[in-house]
């Protein structure tokens, strides 16, 4: 039924409409060349004349790489428009719900507000009907963070990690010669992706005034592949039996 067919289908039934229109406007473009070509010919055509056909052949020939040409080129372009169009539906099937999970990230933060502020002492001295509150409020949480893993959405921690705009939102600079320089010191916030997409940056505070942010990590991974290599060795030599 009409009412039945999805987005997709529309889309490429256009796209067969728009082919047969490109193929019936070249043929009529073709026939009208030809016919051209016969009025002004046909009186002084000698299919006898050497030149004549010589001529004959390379016009043909000139016509089947232009026709070729164009036809590639057409191709090429209903590719691109296919393959840009399936791009264009799988990220509006992956991010169609970038607005709504983001709301529901304020109702994270305030469940995640209201554990928080319960201490361990309030925890142990409080009475049956408090902790059974409480253990809803997180209950609710927990829900709410596995249906937005299951909607693409993950949360990520860039302690540790190097300040980048385009993930982290610089809240504060933590001066401290021991951390490297535009390194992420702290998280106030933690952040949430959806996809390759950023939903929510993490808020973070910046360490400034220690060393460069490259010299520290890539000689410790250079000194841990280091120390692994050994381990690796002996434990290769442990395996091989021992010769008679």
């Amino acid at each position: 039924m009409p009412g039945n067919r999805s987005p997709e289908d529309e889309f490429f039934d256009d796209i067969e409409a728009e082919e047969a229109m490109m193929e019936e406007r070249e043929q009529a473009e073709l026939e009208a060349a030809d016919a051209v070509d016969t009025a002004g010919t046909s009186a002084e055509a000698d299919p006898n004349d050497p030149t004549q056909i010589l001529a004959v052949l390379d016009k043909l020939k000139s016509e089947n790489e232009e026709l070729k040409d164009r036809t590639l080129r057409t191709v090429a372009e209903m590719d691109n428009l296919r393959k840009r169009t399936a791009r264009e539906m799988t990220d509006a099937r992956t991010y169609a719900v970038s607005n709504f999970a983001r709301d529901l990230l304020g109702v994270g933060d305030n469940l995640q507000r209201a554990i928080q502020a319960v201490t361990p002492e309030k925890r142990e001295s409080g009475s049956d009907e408090f902790k059974a509150l409480l253990e809803g409020v997180e209950l609710t949480e927990r829900e709410l963070l596995k249906a937005l893993t299951s909607a693409g959405v993950t949360k990520f921690n860039p302690e540790g990690e190097k300040f980048d705009p385009n993930f982290h939102q610089a809240m504060f600079e933590l001066p401290d010669p021991n951390l490297p320089n535009n390194s992420v010191a702290q998280v106030v916030q933690e952040g949430y992706k959806i996809g390759d997409r950023v939903l929510r940056p993490a808020m973070v505070g910046v360490a400034k005034g220690g060393p460069k942010f490259e010299d520290v990590v890539k000689p410790a991974a250079a000194a841990t592949a280091a120390d692994e290599e050994p381990a690796v060795a002996e434990a290769t030599q442990q395996q091989v039996p021992p010769q008679e």
